[in-house]
């Protein structure tokens, strides 16, 4: 090995470069050198041309559920790929390093998968944490993507040049170079927790208190006997809590805000993914681009919509018990969909209902305490409560840390909301793409299908509009996301209820159509990811008129097969 003094904008450190890092080695010393003279400005807005040895090659970062995506379909288009995850393990939200206990998929087994790898037939319903974490290294064995994984390995900093991206990356032996000629950001807009800056906090636990975000709990036994707050009360704080609920002395939940929340089987023979996980479901939400039904839902058919949405909402009420609980959200029922769909934790309300979960509703924590009967906590209600754990369940923080701040603030307008194309594509800074920031209940497919959007965009079979046209396109539909949605959007990168809605941007940008008879199906019946499946087998199809996606009959697969 060999050390190198690398500048990246402006900060000297010394590099321990091994003599076999794969694919991304492709600066040889006289280009590195070129670079260190330079000074590598790029915080300064000055960018420099570096030389690459070969072409294609494309870095991800992160082993989620879009950056596997992204690794297999990209791969499987020629394209010399190598994926970067600071975890031990893939999964993403799924690593067991981020899980927390009572974790569950928000849809069913036949929904929430890739178009072209179908769960185990013998996994339940809705599968757990662990199973899911399962389900993407089998996704990773079977297309053989191992060999591209870099796990344990971080990104610490990315530096654009005229030809590519400069990485500096960091594992066990140290800090190392590597370069690349695009890079596909897959970290995750649930990556970095967001943990509030509650008064007290640090006196709070000085005397014994712990304060976790639930994406670093991972251990149940941890709270066997104690007192628990959870603050939130979206999809994590209420799966937490009902988990905690069965071994903690006490727990309670404090809401900010109650949400409308949906029953997976409400009544009337509906189910969750029959209202949600179709088109018709997809039309009751106003989109910006509204297509001829949907003009018809939303004006002279409005108070069909209404009416449906009535209906929801009293069996919603009725199923939860709210009422008797005091726990009906003040908010209209439509907002049930704004970004993320609140979807009932399994056993919560029955928790509430038996005395095991207390909700402190419209209520938030004004202050932490270290008092003489042990950690405490202040409510806006005037209450004291003990606490001897409090769990965050207060969302992420949507950011890009590895990149320069010359390219964040390319990257985000003065809100902090990501400007991207088709959710993948920065309007102002080149060779960069975006995985899995167009978050959806079908995260697998959204990804899948953008993947192929990207391949195409990269192998120069995609038109796009003009730099006019896509700015004025991204600002017409942030503005949009905070009519609806009061600017709870996830910066931008959150596009629930709309998964349809994106995928069809997507394949129309491809001119390619799912076949007729698919299409109307998926406006009463739930979407079947392997209808997209032949996409891939299109991908280089130069048509007149839009291809069209076929689908293709699947192997039935068990859990055996996942190792």
């Amino acid at each position: 090995m060999r050390n190198i003094t690398m500048v990246l904008a402006g900060r000297a450190r010394s590099v321990v470069t091994p003599p076999d890092r794969r694919l991304f080695t492709g600066l040889d010393a006289a280009g590195f050198e070129q670079i260190r003279h330079a000074g590598f400005a790029v915080a300064c807005g000055r960018v420099i041309s570096v030389p690459m040895t070969s072409g294609n090659r494309i870095a991800i970062v992160g082993a989620g559920i879009a950056g596997l995506a992204y690794a297999k379909v990209l791969s499987r288009e020629g394209f010399p790929i190598e994926v970067f995850d600071k975890a031990p393990d893939v999964g993403g939200v799924w690593s067991a390093t981020r899980r927390y206990p009572g974790l569950r998929a928000q849809n069913t087994k036949r929904t929430y998968r890739y178009s072209d790898f179908p769960m185990p037939e013998d996994y339940p319903d809705v599968p757990d944490g662990a199973q899911m974490q399962a389900y993407l290294e089998g996704y990773v064995h079977h297309f053989g993507l191992g060999d591209s994984l870099r796990l344990g390995t971080e990104v610490v900093a990315a530096d654009p040049v005229d030809s590519g991206w400069l990485l500096e990356i960091r594992d066990h032996t140290g800090i190392h170079r590597a370069s690349c000629d695009h890079l596909v950001v897959a970290n995750g807009v649930f990556s970095e927790p967001s943990i509030p800056d509650f008064r007290g906090d640090d006196l709070y636990q000085v005397g014994g208190g712990q304060l976790l975000h639930t994406s670093q709990f991972h251990d149940l036994e941890s709270v066997r006997g104690k007192t628990v707050l959870v603050v939130g009360y979206g999809k994590s704080a209420c799966d937490v809590a009902e988990a905690v609920s069965h071994v903690a002395a006490s727990t309670r939940v404090v809401a900010r805000r109650l949400m409308w929340k949906m029953p997976r089987k409400p009544g009337l023979g509906l189910d969750y993914e029959r209202l949600s996980l179709t088109r018709l479901g997809e039309a009751h939400f106003r989109y910006h681009r509204l297509n001829r039904f949907e003009r018809f839902l939303h004006g002279k058919g409005r108070s069909f919509r209404d009416s449906n949405f009535d209906v929801m909402r009293e069996l919603a009420t009725k199923k939860m018990l709210l009422r008797e609980l005091d726990l009906v959200p003040s908010g209209r029922f439509e907002e049930i969909a704004q970004s993320t769909v609140g979807l009932t934790t399994e056993g919560f309300y029955e928790q509430v209902r038996d005395g095991r979960i207390i909700v402190h509703r419209d209520t938030t924590v004004t202050e932490m305490l270290s008092t003489k009967a042990g950690p405490a906590v202040d409510l806006s209600d005037g209450q004291r409560v003990q606490a001897d754990v409090v769990l965050c369940a207060t969302g992420f923080q949507q950011r890009v840390p590895f990149l320069t701040p010359y390219v964040q603030r390319r990257l985000t307008d003065e809100d902090g909301n990501f400007r991207l194309h088709r959710h993948i594509l920065p309007v102002e800074v080149p060779n960069l793409s975006f995985a899995g920031y167009n978050s959806s209940v079908l995260s697998q497919l959204n990804a899948e299908v953008a993947a192929h959007w990207t391949a195409a965009l990269l192998q120069g079979r995609l038109t796009l509009p003009t730099h006019e046209d896509m700015i004025a396109e991204v600002d017409e539909r942030l503005r949009w996301m905070d009519a609806g949605t009061g600017g709870h959007h996830a910066h931008g990168t959150a596009i629930t209820p709309f998964a349809l809605h994106d995928i069809d941007e997507l394949l129309r940008d491809l001119k390619y159509r799912l076949p007729l008879r698919t299409r109307l199906a998926q406006w009463v019946r739930p979407v079947k990811p392997a209808s997209y499946r032949g996409l891939g087998a299109k991908s280089h199809a130069a048509p007149s008129g839009p291809a069209t996606v076929e689908p293709q009959r699947e192997p039935q697969r068990s859990r055996a097969d996942l190792s």
